[in-house]
């Protein structure tokens, strides 16, 4: 009987893809895959790094999987992913329960270690993170109708409080061929929305021979048998007007475009190291808005950053009511150990807080304007399910990335399958989601 592996995974989709890849490697090694810890040989914790309280979250974790180690219920406990790179040290020193760790620069080492950690061994596999394997078979963790396309890994943008380049290396594109093999096997397999991702997809193809190819692999990905393709992240001064025309052009790709912006504020943005200005992000979101209809933009943001005051504040907020984005995910700063903004002047954290809570009622508003401004209208919906309690089906239109946006509510006179489009009429608003009846088109 071949020994049972059960893999976690925390953090963002570009973690989650790596894990799906360990998966592919380990059932290939002849390892059987195993949905819970309980009862497993191994459980793979595979980890963020990226904030601290990420790496609480990979913690706590571990502790609940130490306890089924304790009670019998699992043999051993392997480390993955960013937080074992960043803190391998403290992994191995503070967490004895542990019985192996590797970096990211060794996600294709996993069925090594696993019987590494399996013959009593303690592996700590580091590989180089800039060199590190990106493509490899995988077994999807997502709904069959969707699934993410990792365009490139790593970083060249060393925001001044981010750790990702020191986690995950300076940024490598994946060649277009191997992308497009791989995601036309993901269209056979029936995936009928698919997410490009990567820490800054506008830059792919710019390390490979200084051009932006991303317009290029984009109207080939539309050429394959996918319903919706979604964007996430774009970095603002990287958006060319070929990338514009191609989203605007390109019924495929979905007018949703993720574009992390952090602040408005030049100062600030000058201190993080970032290439923007609040007039080029506002001409930016301008010239998109113009030429793609119906767009919904998302940002991300952080409250509490170096060199913001008061006024500093309250230019970010005055500068979400002015350009009413329709989605936000909002972070008060934090100082992380290694980067430079750790070691500027900042606000008191529990400010940075307070501030976060301030602009997310702020962006709730906003979100609560744009929801009533669509009531009346029909929208497609991918249908997720059917939730018994509430007696409605859930779904998602265009304007809903999935994990990190609302959901569509709706009733429908038939059976409606997961993975199945359908149009449903939006008749109002419950705890700021969207409501609706399915229609006949």
């Amino acid at each position: 009987m071949s020994d049972k592996v059960a893999f976690i995974s925390l953090g963002c989709a570009k973690n989650q893809v790596n894990c799906e890849q360990m998966m592919a490697a380990v059932q290939a090694a002849g390892y059987e895959i195993q949905g819970e810890p309980a009862g497993s040989d191994v459980a793979v914790v595979n980890t963020c790094g990226f904030l601290a309280s990420a790496c609480e979250e990979a913690i706590e974790n571990i502790l609940e999987l130490s306890a089924l180690k304790e009670a019998g219920r699992l043999k051993k406990i392997l480390v993955t992913g960013c937080m074992a790179q960043r803190y391998k040290e403290d992994v191995l020193s503070e967490l004895p329960e542990v019985d192996g760790i590797l970096g990211t620069g060794s996600y294709d080492e996993i069925a090594g270690a696993i019987a590494e950690v399996l013959e009593g061994d303690r592996p700590c596999r580091m590989g180089n993170i800039h060199t590190a394997k990106q493509n490899g078979p995988r077994i999807l963790s997502t709904p069959p109708w969707f699934a993410y396309l990792r365009i490139a890994e790593g970083c060249d943008n060393h925001c001044a409080y981010c750790v990702i380049p020191s986690l995950r290396g300076r940024y490598r594109s994946r060649p277009m061929e191997e992308l497009l093999d791989e995601a036309a096997e993901l269209a056979s397999a029936g995936v009928k929305e698919l997410l490009v991702i990567a820490q800054d997809i506008t830059r792919y193809g710019t390390d490979l021979n200084g051009e932006h190819q991303l317009a290029e692999l984009l109207r080939e990905l539309c050429r394959l048998d996918f319903h919706w393709i979604r964007l996430h992240y774009l970095y603002p001064d990287e958006v060319t007007e070929e990338l514009i025309d191609t989203i605007a052009g390109e019924s495929k790709i979905l007018p949703y475009l993720d574009i992390p912006i952090q602040h408005c504020n030049d100062g600030i943005l000058k201190a993080m190291n970032r290439r923007d200005t609040k007039a080029s992000i506002t001409d930016l979101f301008h010239r998109l808005r113009e030429r793609i209809p119906g767009l919904v933009l998302r940002t991300s943001l952080i409250t509490g950053l170096p060199g913001e005051g008061e006024a500093e504040f309250e230019e970010l907020c005055g500068f979400l009511r002015e350009q009413r984005l329709e989605r936000a995910g909002v972070f008060p700063f934090s100082p992380e150990d290694g980067t430079r903004a750790a070691q500027m002047e900042y606000v008191d954290l529990e400010e940075a807080r307070r501030r976060s809570e301030i602009v997310v009622d702020v962006q709730s508003e906003i979100i609560d304007a744009y929801n009533e401004s669509l009531l009346g209208e029909t929208r497609e919906v991918l249908c997720e399910g059917f939730d018994s309690q509430a007696q409605m089906y859930f779904g998602r239109t265009y304007a809903e990335s999935p994990e990190i946006d609302g959901r569509v509510w709706f009733a429908a006179g038939e059976d409606v399958q997961p993975g199945e489009f359908v149009a449903v009429r939006f008749t109002g608003v419950m705890d700021g989601e969207l409501t609706g009846e399915r229609e006949d088109v």
